[in-house]
C-alpha cells in the first residue's frame, strides 16, 4: 500500500503539471489577447470514464463546468477515435458563454483508451449581433453568436475543414479565431503526449488503478472536510 500512495502522489502531481504545461502551450501559441495576455484559458485531465483527475490552477468557472461537457461530449459523439478531438461551446451542453470553445481529446495507449484531455478557451468574438460576442441586452442565446454542439474538429488526425469553415464564416476576426483554435489543438496534442509517456511508464491496468485510487482518496477528503463543516 505504501508503494501505491507513492504512485499515487506521482501521478497526481504529473497530470496536475501536465495541465499547467498544457495552458502554457496554449497561452505561448494562442493570437488573441484574451488568451495570451488576460490568460482566459483552463486545461484538464479526465480518465477513460470522462471523470476529471487532475486540473491546472486557471479560470475556475470553466473548471467547474468542463466535466459536464466532456460528458455530454462523451455521450454524443460515440466514435471517438484516436487523433479525434471534439469541439463544442454551447451553454446548455456544460460550457460558460459562447465564447468559451472547448476542446476534447482522447489518449490512447497501444490501442486502448487511457482518458482525456481537454481545454477551454474564451474566443474574442463568435459572432452575434455585437462584436465581441457579449452582449448586454439579449432576450435568447442565438443573439450572442455560433452555438457548436458537440462534433468532431478533428478526425485521425485531420483538421476538418468544413466544420473550421461554419466556425470561421461566422466571427467578424476568423484569423485570430482559426489561430486561437489551432493553439487550442496544439496544448491538447502537447496533453496527450505527456498522458502517454506516464501511462507506458506505469502500464494501462496500474495507470488506471492508480486513477482509481486518486479519486477515491479525493473523495474521502472531500467527506471527512464536509463533516467537519457540520451543519
Amino acid at each position: 500500500m505504501g508503494s501505491e500512495i507513492i504512485d499515487m502522489e506521482i501521478l497526481r502531481n504529473y497530470l496536475e503539471y501536465t495541465a499547467e504545461e498544457m495552458g502554457i502551450a496554449l497561452r505561448n501559441s494562442a493570437y488573441s489577447p484574451n488568451i495570451k495576455e488576460r490568460m482566459d484559458h483552463s486545461c484538464a485531465i479526465f480518465d477513460s470514464d470522462g471523470r476529471m483527475l487532475a486540473q491546472a490552477e486557471h479560470i475556475p468557472v470553466h473548471l467547474g463546468s468542463m466535466p459536464i461537457s466532456v460528458k455530454v461530449a462523451l455521450e454524443e459523439v460515440k466514435d471517438v477515435e484516436e487523433g479525434d478531438m471534439i469541439i463544442l461551446n454551447d451553454p446548455f451542453r456544460g460550457g460558460t458563454h459562447l465564447p468559451d470553445i472547448t476542446i476534447i481529446a482522447p489518449v490512447y495507449v497501444d490501442g486502448h483508451l487511457v482518458g482525456y484531455v481537454a481545454n477551454r478557451a474564451h474566443h474574442s468574438d463568435v459572432g452575434g449581433k455585437v462584436a465581441g460576442s457579449m452582449v448586454s441586452d439579449a432576450a435568447e442565446i442565438f443573439e450572442e453568436g455560433l452555438i457548436i454542439p458537440p462534433i468532431k474538429l478533428m478526425e485521425k488526425g485531420k483538421l476538418n475543414r468544413w466544420v473550421m469553415k461554419i466556425i470561421l464564416s461566422n466571427t467578424r476576426t476568423p484569423d485570430f479565431r482559426k489561430g486561437d483554435i489551432m493553439a487550442q489543438i496544439a496544448a491538447n496534442e502537447r496533453g496527450v503526449k505527456m498522458v502517454m509517456e506516464l501511462v507506458k511508464k506505469y502500464g494501462v491496468e496500474k495507470y488506471k488503478h492508480i486513477s482509481n485510487l486518486l479519486l477515491e482518496y479525493t473523495k474521502s477528503l472531500t467527506r471527512k472536510r464536509l463533516r467537519e463543516i457540520g451543519d
